[in-house]
């Protein structure tokens, strides 16, 4: 497929009507848009669990090496999303380089990542709002906040959330911005509350043995352990990235904006994760992090009590800014999908006031609500990585594959040292899918298949690049 029918599929209808998204996002929404999906559950959960299960203080070279991973990865995001523009994400990029098939194969298994993210964060957040309420004395009903396979009838806050987060997105993506810039700043100022308290009360002594599990091992139970399977966990805490080029469509100038929003959110967040993971470790001891909220214990521990309860806040915005975010380019994948014909045309319509995909927003936010209700999830957020994984992968080879077979194509951003960071890019992800569990390999395995079965039934013989 040239790129020039890639460009004109994913931006103007084949009856040249125009199809609605409005174009309102600058390149600080899409930085703040990026902030606000990757500084959520890795910094204020993944941090601890990882330092306490797999790390150690060497937590902080495991989000080096997820970082790096990201890096090379982003970069190669950024070349394409303002080389081939049109719909963002791995999805849009892939159908550029290697065609429909893989494309599909890649957008069907975002749903799934993006899917099951915002439930498993949406069951993280009603902990914090539960625990909130209990503090204030309101606490909620035990039975409306678990699940049934736990005891409860209900987790009432997790599909609220999920519902509200649902009308905003109705409203308009600009709105939607506005309140995620909003929260943004609220958890960066509870970041700033942790790190001017602990950078006063570190004790060296905690950060030895600084690699207690060493860079890598399987324990006899199957799990692993150590710097580079913690890198494979706390790399969640990076996924909000790639969800800034899901709204390649909606930026004021995609070309310009959305290399930026990328490279500065994900490099930003870095920088904060290696200060408050290498913080945490020092101030209290790592074998004290395996706890659902390891910022605010840590605080607790140290006598602070009301910077704890000021975290907490920041963990319920932060929560909130990455089910936001990720919901967003749900909808937005699936959209783009239903106009290329993959999936059914009832999901490309715009809602002409809102200029907003309604009903993919509905029917996700539905799904999404029942899940976080009624399925315990766990440590789910830990197997939606080897799906984004791939979709890196991936990105990082479309930026090879174009530069061989479309040498002349204008790119307005281009990868430096191409293509060795493309390459470092897909390696480095290549090696992180191994250090994830076996059931992860099962799962995604499982729903590629259901994936392949829809491709060949129904996206075959729809899709618009047939009838094109």
């Amino acid at each position: 497929m040239s790129l020039q029918i890639f460009r004109t599929k994913h931006v103007v209808t084949h009856d040249g009507h125009d199809h609605g998204l409005k174009r309102c996002l600058s390149a600080w929404d899409l930085a703040f848009l990026g902030v606000g999906a990757i500084i959520g559950t890795g910094i204020f959960v993944l941090t601890g669990i990882a330092a306490a299960t797999q790390s150690g203080p060497a937590v902080v070279l495991s989000f080096v090496i997820a970082g790096l991973a990201c890096a090379f990865a982003a970069l190669s995001y950024a070349e394409l999303s303002a080389a081939v523009g049109g719909c963002g994400s791995a999805y849009g990029y892939s159908y550029a380089a290697f065609g429909e098939l893989i494309a599909f194969i890649i957008g069907w298994d975002l749903l799934l990542e993006y899917g099951i993210s915002v439930a498993a964060v949406a069951n993280g957040w009603s902990g914090y709002f539960n625990n909130a309420l209990t503090a204030i004395g309101l606490p909620l009903p035990e039975m409306l906040t678990k699940a049934p396979k736990l005891g409860g009838l209900i987790n009432l806050p997790a599909s609220a959330i999920i519902l509200m987060l649902m009308g905003l997105l109705i409203i308009g993506v600009k709105h939607s911005a506005k309140a995620n810039n909003a929260m943004v700043v609220v958890k960066l100022v509870t970041i700033s509350i942790f790190i001017g308290i602990a950078v006063f009360n570190v004790h060296p002594v905690n950060w030895h043995p600084f690699m207690p599990f060493g860079w890598f091992q399987t324990l006899p139970d199957g799990k692993t352990t150590g710097v580079l399977a913690g890198a494979s966990l706390v790399f969640f805490a990076y996924v909000g990235f790639d969800a800034v080029s899901t709204a390649a469509e909606e930026a004021k100038d995609p070309q310009r904006d959305l290399p930026f929003g990328i490279v500065t959110s994900l490099a930003f967040c870095t920088v904060i994760y290696i200060i408050v993971s290498g913080l945490l470790t020092g101030v209290v001891p790592y074998t004290d992090l395996n706890v659902s909220s390891p910022v605010a214990h840590a605080l607790t521990l140290m006598g602070y009590n009301w910077a704890a309860a000021l975290i907490s806040t920041g963990v319920i915005a932060g929560l909130t800014t990455v089910m936001l975010v990720l919901y967003y380019g749900l909808t937005r994948i699936i959209f783009a999908m239903s106009r290329d014909g993959l999936l059914s045309p009832f999901f490309s319509k715009v809602n002409p006031k809102t200029q907003t995909p309604v009903r993919v927003i509905i029917l996700c936010g539905v799904i999404m609500a029942l899940i976080a209700g009624f399925i315990p999830l766990g440590d789910l957020a830990e197997l939606v990585n080897i799906g984004t994984l791939a979709a890196f992968v991936l990105v990082c080879l479309g930026v090879v594959v174009l530069r061989i077979t479309q040498p002349n194509m204008k790119r307005p951003f281009r990868t430096p040292f191409s293509p060795l960071f493309p390459v470092l890019g897909m390696l480095s992800c290549g090696t992180l899918m191994g250090f994830l569990p076996s059931l992860t390999w099962l799962r995604f395995v499982i729903w590629l298949v259901i994936g392949l079965i829809v491709y060949f039934s129904y996206s075959m013989s729809h899709s618009k690049l047939v009838k094109h």
